[in-house]
């Protein structure tokens, strides 16, 4: 809700540069096979949401060498107390302990900075969870271009005003993520439609039974703006629709809201994950065209540093 939606809507008014972050997704431990087909099944949901390799250019990160090559010029620059108070990182290394934490996971977010302005992005979609991480990507454009001279273009936030920030269905007061140590606090694009159901109907719900958007009601608050940003109808109108009814019949409501927004997504992805060779060779052509972009800019940061 906070990228995707508008990654589609985005892709006919400007040139587009999406990637499959396996570089990232390094971070956790990762099974070597697992990974392989993660990384078909993401490069298949983009397709079904519809995404245009035609108009996007759509590729695998790690196939693009800049991008782990400028992370560490811009390590270089980036400040240790910067990286410190990135939320995820201090709410992720609190769950397993900070002595366990990788230096990836504490320095991703120079390479997401590296990810963004190899391509000279002037917009950015995406969820309000990811704000900090893109003003890091600011400080160090300006930075940068500070120390050595006009370089990098320093990007916009685009993000949603519903759906931004999309919480767990089982904790509202923790965002919504694939990382959470149970599925029951959120919702993959591919999971099946009852898994769905089952899951909103699971969903935690606060005391009182009104279904009305309220600091006291984080829960409620959190499932309001998922159907909102999925049915396209205002707040207040749902809140009018539910009034004088429970939670049971919202989160029902709800939960057909959301199958019948994945569903097609589901099915279509599933369709295209049974061919492979041709995900790979999408992935494969994007990649050829991202590094046209990112070697030209990698080129001139590293001329301005005096490495070429």
């Amino acid at each position: 809700m906070g990228a995707l939606k508008n990654w589609v809507s985005l892709q006919d008014e400007y040139e587009s540069f999406h990637g499959v972050m396996d570089l990232h997704a390094l971070t956790a431990p990762q099974d070597p096979k697992a990974l392989r087909n993660n990384v078909r099944e993401m490069a298949a949901i983009f397709l079904a949401v519809g995404l245009d390799p035609e108009k996007s250019v759509i590729f695998r990160q790690s196939r693009v060498s800049a991008h782990a090559e400028l992370a560490w010029l811009l390590n270089c620059i980036a400040k240790v107390g910067e990286l410190s108070r990135m939320t995820q990182f201090k709410d992720k290394a609190q769950r397993g302990g900070a002595e366990a934490a990788s230096v990836g996971l504490y320095a991703y977010p120079v390479l997401q900075a590296a990810d963004i302005l190899l391509y000279g992005a002037h917009l950015v979609p995406v969820g309000e969870d990811q704000r900090q991480h893109l003003e890091l990507s600011r400080t160090l454009a300006r930075r940068f271009n500070g120390l050595y001279g006009e370089t990098f273009v320093v990007p916009e936030a685009m993000i949603l005003e519903t759906g931004a920030r999309v919480m767990a269905l089982d904790e509202p007061t923790q965002k919504m993520s694939k990382s959470a140590p149970t599925p029951a606090g959120y919702v993959e694009l591919l999971d099946e439609p009852d898994v769905i159901r089952r899951k909103i109907r699971r969903a935690k719900t606060d005391s009182g039974s009104e279904v009305r958007t309220t600091p006291d009601k984080p829960a409620i608050s959190n499932l309001l703006g998922i159907y909102a940003a999925l049915s396209e109808k205002p707040v207040a109108r749902i809140e009018q629709d539910y009034a004088g009814k429970g939670y049971g019949d919202f989160k029902k409501d709800l939960a057909e809201v959301v199958v019948e927004a994945l569903s097609p997504i589901r099915e279509r992805a599933l369709e295209l994950l049974e061919d492979p060779r041709r995900l790979d060779g999408i992935l494969e052509d994007g990649a050829e065209r991202a590094r046209e972009v990112a070697e030209g800019t990698l080129h001139s940061a590293r001329a301005k540093m005096g490495l070429d």
